[in-house]
């Protein structure tokens, strides 16, 4: 379980002692093996900003990163133990303090973004980071960054999506999923929403022009052809996935199961890369950039109200290990956002 100190330090105690609260970890694994610690507080970067972080959530790459898994990556991310020790991605929160080179932001300014070590008081961010959207919580700005711009950069760059083409979303629940719904629409496409019956009305709700209910029907056997795919879910061998597919069709691999230890998600999708190899169809894998012209699309999106994160539940940090565990469960209908 995590630990959560006795009294937490105030903002004056951190400014003399130049430490904070956050969640570190020595071992790979979840909420048994994380705890809240004094750690030292960040030093701005020239060309970065130190952000109060007022809330995060969490996504599968922090459940992978805390897991040590898949286990073929540890030659990079620490052998025998994690070589970076904070964790977490997203945040929202309030500038503290600004880099000499820096003239786009300032103390005070409300921001949210993505940078390593999220999980505490205080983060430093360079090139992921964009005022927030004046419409939203610091919780809902939280859970936008990394899923938001899987879903924009897996539709718009990698997908190429084109006004009027046929969109399947194999996963449409979830935190990538909720998004890559609405940002569909939003660049006009026909959307076809994959997910289970507890969320097909929230999946109609979020602008999806059909739903289909995997534990009812199979969508690969619907007749229908698909412009693109976005394969969160990861739940189709390639030989199913190419009977939706138009002849010039793109898959965009995102996510796959996590049953396995050594291989995770990775196995599904050299096993889709491997199969769509002489088909006039492509398959396409990539890891999800965080820059400033992103965030400031999502931004636009949020404000206009054509895009709205979707949160399920929320935590305090003290509970990350909780979090996490919810998440790695692979059920959430939603994102899951964190206080700090």
């Amino acid at each position: 379980m995590a630990v959560v100190a006795e009294q937490a330090i105030t903002l004056e105690e951190i400014e003399q002692t130049g430490t904070m609260k956050a969640v570190v970890r020595e071992k790979y694994g979840l909420s048994e093996l994380l705890e809240r610690g004094d750690v030292e507080k960040p030093e701005v970067p020239d060309d970065g900003v130190l952000v109060r972080v007022r809330a995060t959530s969490v996504n599968a790459v922090d459940w992978y990163d805390v897991a040590g898994r898949p286990w073929i990556a540890r030659p990079v991310t620490g052998l025998r133990g994690p070589k970076a020790l904070p964790a977490g991605s997203d945040f929202a929160g309030t500038v503290e303090a600004v880099g000499k080179d820096v003239s786009d932001l300032q103390p005070a300014d409300d921001v949210f973004g993505a940078a390593n070590g999220s999980f505490a008081e205080y983060v430093c961010a360079k090139a992921g980071v964009s005022r927030k959207p004046a419409n939203l919580t610091f919780e809902q700005a939280a859970a936008v960054p990394v899923a938001g711009l899987t879903a924009l950069q897996g539709l718009r760059g990698h997908g190429r999506l084109q006004p009027g083409q046929k969109v399947l979303v194999n996963g449409g629940s979830g935190g990538v999923g909720t998004f890559a719904i609405q940002i569909a629409k939003a660049l006009g496409a026909e959307v076809t929403a994959v997910c289970s019956t507890r969320n097909v009305e929230q999946a109609r709700a979020l602008g999806a022009d059909h739903v289909v209910d995997y534990t009812q029907d199979d969508f690969t056997r619907n007749g229908q052809r698909y412009d693109l795919m976005l394969d969160i879910a990861g739940s189709r061998a390639w030989s199913e996935c190419k009977r939706v597919l138009g002849a010039r069709a793109t898959v965009v691999l995102i996510g796959g199961p996590k049953t396995s230890r050594l291989l995770g998600p990775l196995g599904h999708m050299a096993k889709l890369r491997l199969g769509s190899l002489r088909s006039s169809q492509k398959t396409v894998f990539f890891v999800a950039k965080v820059n400033k012209s992103d965030l400031a699309m999502l931004r636009e999106l949020l404000e206009s109200g054509k895009v709205a994160p979707v949160v399920e539940r929320r935590y305090d940090l003290s509970e990350i290990g909780d979090a996490l565990r919810y998440l790695g469960e692979g059920h959430a209908r939603g994102k899951i956002v964190v206080s700090v």
